[in-house]
């Protein structure tokens, strides 16, 4: 009897994850529908919010989003304020927010991300960019520069994973939600019902040593990623970053364009050390500005410095 009890008992557990996950889907859903274009690319869609040209022959920036995230999160803030004076393109990578995954499994791989967003570019008739990239956008944006240079004018790189870190070490549930086998169980029946409790915490774990803003949630249109597929890929994502840019960061002297790193002092998440102080020592013309007292989030903290580089470098002959 206690072993039919216990049995039950987990039904009941496992019946009730799945059925929160299924209503944090449709939520999400609902709240947050596809606002942009999509853009037919090998594997299948991406998509891409795209402000247009203001004015004829405007440069472009392009805003690439990092792990749990989606372009949302870069676009509302830098939208308006590049508008006026360059086409903005903010773009879902693969997987994420409403851009198909493409590739599958393999998609996690930034070379292949890469490649995507190239695509996706090429496809909406963009021949020349700047590069603001986020946290782990940093790997995404670094390829694109190192194999296709004659398109991109710089990089802003905003607290961006650039380096190896010591140790390989991620947050612990990214290894369940990533697995072959258990990932998506665990993010329907654990992750993402626990992720609805705490999303808000988690949040401001994100911005520490700053306070989000109060609407960040809707904004960044967050929930999206409590999406079973969504969770699983991002999982992924992160747990491949560490040997890939373990590989890559070896060519970082290449890059010839110029690459300004800007991050805070105190990010506990993307060591700034690290990664932003490693890409401007080995770029060619490498500039870093790093911010005292500031986390993870330097776009929510100096969104107008920011613009102000990336239009410095987008208005260069």
């Amino acid at each position: 009897m206690a072993l039919l009890s216990t049995l039950g008992l987990m039904g009941l557990v496992g019946a009730g994850g799945l059925a929160t996950t299924g209503y944090v889907k449709a939520e999400a859903e609902a709240r947050h529908p596809p606002q942009g274009r999509f853009v037919e690319v090998p594997g299948g869609r991406m998509h891409l919010v795209d402000t247009g040209e203001p004015f004829a022959g405007a440069p472009t920036i392009l805003l690439i989003h990092g792990a749990s995230s989606l372009h949302a999160d870069l676009f509302h803030v830098f939208g308006t304020r590049l508008r006026p004076r360059a086409r903005v393109v903010a773009i879902d990578r693969p997987g994420h927010g409403w851009s198909d995954r493409l590739g599958g499994r393999e998609m996690a791989d930034p070379a292949r991300q890469a490649d995507a967003i190239i695509a996706a570019m090429t496809a909406i008739g963009v021949s020349r960019f700047t590069i603001i990239g986020h946290s782990l956008a940093g790997a995404v944006s670094t390829r694109i520069a190192l194999e296709r240079p004659d398109l991109v004018k710089g990089l802003v790189l905003l607290a961006a994973v650039t380096h190896p870190w010591p140790g390989k070490a991620i947050t612990w549930y990214y290894h369940p939600a990533s697995d072959l086998r258990l990932g998506g169980l665990f993010a329907r029946l654990v992750a993402i019902p626990a992720g609805r409790v705490i999303l808000e915490a988690s949040i401001a774990g994100v911005f520490a040593p700053q306070v989000p803003p109060p609407d960040y949630a809707e904004t960044s249109q967050i929930r999206l990623v409590l999406r079973p597929a969504s969770f699983e890929a991002n999982a992924l994502d992160v747990k491949v970053m560490h040997d890939f840019v373990e590989a890559q960061h070896v060519r970082y002297g290449e890059l010839a364009m110029p690459v300004v790193a800007i991050a805070g002092e105190d990010d506990t998440i993307v060591w700034t050390r690290i990664h932003s102080v490693g890409i401007t020592k080995a770029a060619r013309d490498g500039r870093l500005i790093i911010l005292p007292g500031v986390g993870h989030m330097p776009h929510h903290v100096v969104p107008d410095l920011i613009a102000a580089e990336a239009l410095a470098i987008a208005e260069r002959n």
